[in-house]
Parts: C-alpha cells; sequence; structure tokens
C-alpha cells in the first residue's frame, strides 16, 4: 500500500470520526494494519500533519482535537471565502451544473426524519463540493473542500440530531439564487448557512429565538 493511499484512508477515517480526536497514532502498529513498512506511514502522518489532521507530539502523532477556537477559525475562513466562490459558481456555472445542482435540491426534499446526520452532512457536503467545483477555479475548490472536511468532524461529534428543514434552508435559497442570478440574494443565504452551520455544531436551533 503506498503513502497516498495510507493518507487518504486515514484521512477519511478521521474526518467521520472512526479515529476520534485526541488519539495517539501508533506508527508500529499502523505499519502492520497497513501491511508495510514505517516509512510509508511516515509519509502519510506527515502529510496529515501538513494539512492538521493530525498534530505532532514529540515523536508520536495525535489526531486534532476539536476545540472551539479552531471552529472559530474555520467559519471565520470561510465566511469569507465562501461566499465569493459561491458568486463565481453562479457567474460561471455550466447547464450540466445546472442540472446536477436541481438534482441535489430533489435529493435534500425528499430526506426524511429517517435520515441519519452522517447523511445529512454527506449530502451538505456533496452540495458545496458541486458549487466548489462551478466557480473553475481548481485551487480555490481544493482550499474550501479541505476546509468543509474540517467542518464535518464538528459536525458529527455533536450529540444533537441535525434539524433538516432548519439546516438546508439556506441551501435551498441559494439554489434558487443561483437560478435567478440574484447575487444579493446569494450573499444574504449564503451567509446565513454557514451561520446555520455554526449554530447546528453549538446545538442551538435557530428556529427559536
Amino acid at each position: 500500500m503506498d503513502p497516498i493511499a495510507i493518507y487518504e484512508d486515514l484521512k477519511e477515517r478521521i474526518i467521520w470520526l472512526e479515529i476520534e480526536p485526541g488519539r495517539t497514532l501508533n506508527l508500529t502498529e499502523l505499519a502492520q494494519t497497513y501491511g508495510v513498512s514505517r516509512n510509508p506511514v511516515m509519509i502519510a502522518l506527515t502529510r496529515l500533519n501538513a494539512e492538521e489532521w493530525v498534530i505532532r507530539n514529540g515523536v508520536h502523532f495525535v489526531v486534532s482535537p476539536l476545540t472551539i477556537d479552531r471552529m472559530r477559525e474555520l467559519t471565520e475562513i470561510r465566511a469569507v471565502l465562501e461566499i465569493q466562490a459561491n458568486i463565481w459558481a453562479m457567474n460561471r456555472i455550466t447547464e450540466q451544473g445546472l442540472a446536477e445542482l436541481r438534482a441535489l435540491r430533489d435529493e435534500i426534499k425528499s430526506l426524511t426524519s429517517a435520515a441519519t446526520n452522517r447523511q445529512i452532512v454527506q449530502l451538505d457536503f456533496r452540495f458545496h463540493h458541486l458549487l466548489y467545483r462551478q466557480t473553475q477555479n481548481h485551487q480555490l475548490a481544493q482550499l474550501l473542500e479541505r476546509l468543509l472536511s474540517h467542518y464535518l468532524r464538528f459536525w458529527l461529534s455533536g450529540p444533537h440530531k441535525i434539524e433538516i428543514d432548519s439546516f438546508f434552508r439556506e441551501a435551498l435559497e441559494i439554489i434558487q439564487a443561483i437560478e435567478t442570478k440574484d447575487e444579493v440574494r446569494l450573499r444574504a443565504a449564503s451567509s446565513a448557512h454557514i451561520k446555520v452551520s455554526l449554530d447546528t455544531i453549538m446545538g442551538i436551533n435557530p428556529d427559536i429565538s
């Protein structure tokens, strides 16, 4: 197994909390698990460290913890970059992209209360992934996808059931604004969607004043 495959597997397991925040990763155990020497695992962990999925603690690597400060910093960056990305997506989206966006809208509307937090978060990630790609800016798309992937852990770590209607309300507004090329509406909906994301992590119901 090569270092990239090990990196991808570990990252997915970290994102979906299969490897919990704060856990120390044992290099020898990981090498045995993947059936490789320690070197490919070290290369994978070094890349994960560069992207802040893990942090180095002496000779050990520890899965990065979920902290309020980290969440605040991610939200501040997202609030700046994602709104601009959505505007570029609106102006650059292809007909195929619009068709995919409408299909996602149908999926969102078809969600029932039986949907798990993981299913809800996965659908939201697909929604944003589509918009990021439609910016036609590969570097920005990669940056935002990595940032949103860090957000996933915060969403999934909470004990609260995500309220589908309130969580996706602004997403549907974003889709409508993109269809009608309404930049003012898009800015407002994008900003509100990020706030709802933060409220969801904090366990705040935006429908309760």
